[in-house]
């Protein structure tokens, strides 16, 4: 029961968070880089997704049920772990846009994501008796498809 409990109040929103995190701030991100050619600009954006997608996720999932229908627990709880997890999922791939070459970030960013994505897949296969390869292709085939959508309206 206690596992049980974990994985609905923690590790569910927490997942949905960085899922949300890792791939919805991808497309903003690498458009920025691609249109602008300058990391500053490109770590401003993606921190701002970051953020704004952490605060949003945040209170989506602490004001969509209070748990007392479901059974999840305390929706404060639940919030924290989606916002701070999707926040993370945004920061993560951002901080190489720190460094002052594009491409050089653009690579690292690419490295953090796909460790992002195997981390994710993990946890559906850790958590939720996911296959590994199925987990792995869902998952890859949803950020392969955001990052499509930046490059290709950044390219523009």
């Amino acid at each position: 029961m206690a596992r049980e409990r974990f994985v609905l109040q923690i590790v569910q929103p927490a997942l949905a968070g960085l899922m949300d995190g890792s791939v919805s701030t991808l497309a903003p991100l690498f458009a920025t880089a691609t249109v602008t050619h300058e990391t500053h600009a490109a770590f401003v954006v993606g921190l701002a997704a970051a953020l704004g997608a952490g605060i949003s996720m945040a209170f989506a999932e602490a004001l969509s049920d209070d748990g007392s229908v479901t059974g999840r627990g305390d929706p404060w709880l639940r919030g924290l772990a989606c916002g701070l997890m999707t926040t993370l999922g945004g920061v993560g791939h951002t901080l190489p846009f720190l460094l002052g070459s594009v491409s050089m970030a653009l690579t690292l960013a690419c490295l953090v994501v796909a460790v992002e994505l195997g981390f994710i897949s993990y946890l559906r296969h850790r958590f939720f008796g996911m296959r590994w390869t199925a987990s792995t292709a869902q998952v890859v085939l949803g950020g392969a498809l955001v990052f499509a959508s930046g490059v290709l309206i950044g390219g523009s």
